[in-house]
């Protein structure tokens, strides 16, 4: 069983032993919410059970509940100069119990755990179950498709000004152009921040995702939110920009 509307209570339980007048706080809260129904979203176009449907809703709810600890810790969301904000969370899940008060079955405990874990992965790992996969892959694309709504300052920790004189890498160019996936590990700018959520579109799995960002313009408007003055930078991102979207048009 999976009661979302016990589960919506004990997470707002849960966050307000935090500031929600904090920026990053609300923030959060924000987006784990419309994570949250984007899911339930997905989950109902695939035409699941009302259980899975439930199940999806009560994963979005739970996938960044490691984000707040995160902040309060480190005043951080950026997870290779603090934690792994995936795993984290399903420590005070899992092993700290928080679960035990959102009231599911026990049967549902592995795959919540699987589709944290793999929320904020580069790839899904292998060898899952069915149920593990499926719900793994409804909340990264869930979780994507907000990340790409967010302002610049949120997204990218950095001003609408300061982006404007961003550069690209060659590499991360090359590895979007090339590969498809960026290796976060490689990002040296902001600008490189951007060309990995452009990278996003290579990284849905459903349909119906793509039609929400196709109808939604959200790859066009990751442009128009920033000005590159840079010439160069600008060619580039409008190259990235037409591969993008081609890609998308290939998946409706």
């Amino acid at each position: 069983m999976v009661d979302v509307n016990n589960a919506k209570r004990v997470f707002k339980e849960y966050v307000s032993n935090y500031n929600l007048q904090d920026g990053k706080i609300a923030l959060k809260v924000a987006h784990i919410l419309r994570v949250s129904e984007l899911s339930k979203k997905i989950a109902t176009s695939l035409n699941l059970s009302e259980e899975d449907i439930k199940l999806a809703e009560l994963i979005g709810l739970l996938h960044d509940i490691g984000r707040f600890e995160q902040v309060r810790k480190y005043n951080t969301f950026i997870d290779k100069i603090s934690i792994n904000h995936g795993e984290y969370g399903v420590k005070i899940l899992f092993e700290d119990n928080l679960i035990e008060k959102f009231n599911v079955d026990e049967k549902y405990y592995k795959i919540i755990k699987t589709a944290i874990l793999n929320h904020n992965r580069s790839k899904i790992e292998e060898n899952l179950t069915e149920q593990e996969l499926l719900h793994s892959k409804i909340i990264r694309d869930a979780d994507k498709l907000d990340i790409l709504t967010d302002d610049i300052k949120n997204t990218y920790g950095c001003s609408a000004e300061e982006m404007k004189n961003e550069t690209f890498s060659d590499e991360i160019i090359n590895e979007f152009k090339v590969n498809h996936e960026i290796d976060y590990q490689k990002r040296n700018t902001y600008g490189d921040i951007w060309i990995s959520h452009m990278a996003y579109v290579f990284d849905f799995y459903y349909k119906s995702s793509y039609i929400v960002i196709k109808e939604k313009d959200y790859i066009n408007k990751l442009l128009k939110k920033v000005d590159f003055k840079n010439k160069e930078t600008l060619k580039s991102a409008q190259e990235i920009l037409q591969i993008a979207n081609d890609y998308i048009k290939s998946k409706i």
